[in-house]
């Protein structure tokens, strides 16, 4: 039986469905933004910081977080800022470990969701991956293409298994991509339509070509991919160029049904400066109305990874 998931734009089936602050506004140049009522953050990270020997960051991490951000500090800047619920992308520091998350998750109150983490070239991967998704609260299976020496199997059985597994468990792709390997993407996306695509961070535009990252909006044509406003690169750092009109470019190949807005929480936010995250984000949907924009920045996410059913 197919279920729609609302009007995201998407059609999915119930196994595949899913589940700064102010002063940087105004440095900006950004004016505030009227929120809707439903908040949905869908791209986050929570570290338990190296003084918690409970959970090591994995030998492999590339990066190592010295600040904590707990899920008991992210539930408090979701109620200071009027945010009602949030995805918890799990991070590299931890490679394939998931005990962080799955501990982030059981302290969410049923208001976080996480996503996953594993490697196609790993023998185990797709049965982990399966056994994970039974118990715990997922949403999407997360692959990286960002670095040469960490980048997936394209064009193997074992990524197209994978990409199959995980969409057969009720799981998004989560695609977090430099756009210059966008292309060996693109087959999988389009063999498998009934699973959607989330695609991080706007597509990493200024990490690429502009000719790299029309790929990406190009993606709009296709009814299973959902572009995240995420990341929002600053003019004030390098290179240094406004977003705002490869963001409209976006706008315009997704519409206001297949777009999420992600971001705000780290170790030093509190309710205002997420909440101003949200702010800045919405001030660049100013070209839609005030329902569109409520899509955006929650009702596409509560639909798509059903906040809120039992």
């Amino acid at each position: 039986m197919m279920e729609s998931a609302g009007d995201t734009g998407v059609n999915i089936s119930r196994r595949s469905a899913l589940g700064c602050c102010v002063a940087t506004l105004a440095t900006h140049g950004i004016r505030s933004a009227q929120l809707p009522e439903c908040l949905v953050d869908t791209h986050l990270h929570c570290f338990a910081g190296p003084s918690d020997p409970r959970f090591p960051y994995h030998e492999d991490a590339p990066y190592r977080p010295l600040d904590a951000a707990t899920p008991q500090h992210l539930i408090s800047c979701m109620d200071a800022a009027g945010v009602d619920h949030a995805i918890v992308v799990h991070p590299e520091p931890y490679q394939d470990d998931h005990r962080y998350l799955e501990y982030c998750l059981q302290h969410g109150r049923g208001r976080l969701k996480g996503t996953c983490l594993f490697f196609a070239d790993d023998p185990t991967a797709t049965q982990r991956l399966q056994q994970l998704s039974e118990r715990a609260d997922l949403v999407a299976a997360r692959i990286h293409a960002y670095a040469p020496g960490r980048l997936p199997p394209f064009g193997t059985p074992e990524l197209r298994q994978y990409w199959r597994t995980a969409g057969e468990s009720g799981l998004a792709i989560q695609l977090h991509f430099e756009p210059r390997y966008s292309s060996a993407f693109e087959p999988l996306i389009r063999e498998f339509p009934d699973f959607p695509v989330l695609i991080d961070h706007l597509g990493r535009p200024f990490q690429g070509t502009a000719d790299e990252h029309a790929t990406v909006i190009r993606w709009g044509k296709l009814p299973n991919t959902i572009i995240k406003l995420s990341s929002i690169p600053s003019p004030l750092k390098y290179p240094h160029r406004d977003p705002a009109p490869t963001i409209r470019r976006l706008c315009d190949s997704y519409g206001p049904s297949r777009m999420m807005y992600g971001g705000g929480f780290n170790a030093a936010a509190d309710g205002d400066s997420y909440r101003a995250a949200f702010e800045r984000g919405c001030s660049y949907l100013d070209h839609w109305s005030a329902d569109e924009q409520a899509q955006v920045l929650g009702e596409n996410a509560r639909r798509l990874f059903r906040f809120g059913e039992i």
